[in-house]
């Protein structure tokens, strides 16, 4: 984390049909009740280029995209998220709550895709300014259990997103990879059973959070 930073960072990680959202969701609800100023943002798509930059991602109907290009589009997606929503945010001293950020990068670009990690850490470094997360909560999985929640949520195989169509193969090397970093980052990243119920999930998630002081404060900007 930058040294001016005035705010609190949190990140949420894991493969597809683990739940993030559903526990982004909760974790900002149980702070804003505490007082604290929250945002939610996510990647790709916390900003307008972000949402054009999604729907070229993840777009069902889309045509397969390059491994680089997927990278640049998701590189580019970061360099706006944090100069636009991330940093102003957390030097005014909000919550910043996002689903995913830099450890996606290494994961589904990386393990998944292949790319150099050494590359990755070096582009992460680069568009991220700087800024990485106090904590980082990820929510594991079984890559198969995974697909199929994520699956049966789109009902039909013509709605997946280019990442829900991809091989079980794929997914059990982006899982392996966010296990991993998360191995080499134990004071940073959390992992968290995603196959238990939500509600046994989310008040995990809180006593880490209280565990490691990041309430936050009522005091900054919305």
């Amino acid at each position: 984390m930058l040294s001016d930073m005035a705010g609190v960072f949190i990140s949420f990680e894991g493969i597809e049909g683990s739940g993030k959202s559903t526990q982004v969701a909760l974790l900002a609800e149980a702070l804003r009740r505490q007082g604290g100023a929250v945002v939610v943002t996510r990647e790709p798509g916390g900003t307008a280029l972000g949402q054009v930059l999604r729907r070229l991602l993840l777009e069902p109907a889309g045509a397969p995209l390059a491994p680089k290009a997927e990278l640049l589009l998701m590189l580019a997606d970061r360099a706006q998220h944090v100069q636009e929503v991330i940093a102003p945010a957390l030097q005014k001293g909000s919550i910043v709550i996002s689903d995913r950020f830099v450890d996606s990068t290494t994961a589904y670009q990386g393990y998944g895709r292949g790319i150099a990690l050494e590359l990755l850490a070096q582009l992460n470094h680069f568009t991220s300014g700087g800024y990485l997360p106090a904590l980082t909560l990820l929510l594991d999985l079984p890559a198969a259990e995974g697909l199929r929640r994520a699956r049966q949520r789109r009902g039909e195989a013509a709605g997946l997103d280019p990442f829900e169509r991809e091989s079980l193969e794929f997914h059990e090397r982006v899982r392996r990879g966010f296990l991993e970093v998360a191995r080499a980052n134990p004071m940073r990243i959390y992992i968290i059973d995603a196959t238990r119920p939500r509600e046994e999930i989310h008040q995990e998630i809180v006593t880490i959070v209280r565990s490691k002081g990041l309430e936050g404060s009522s005091s900054t900007a919305s």
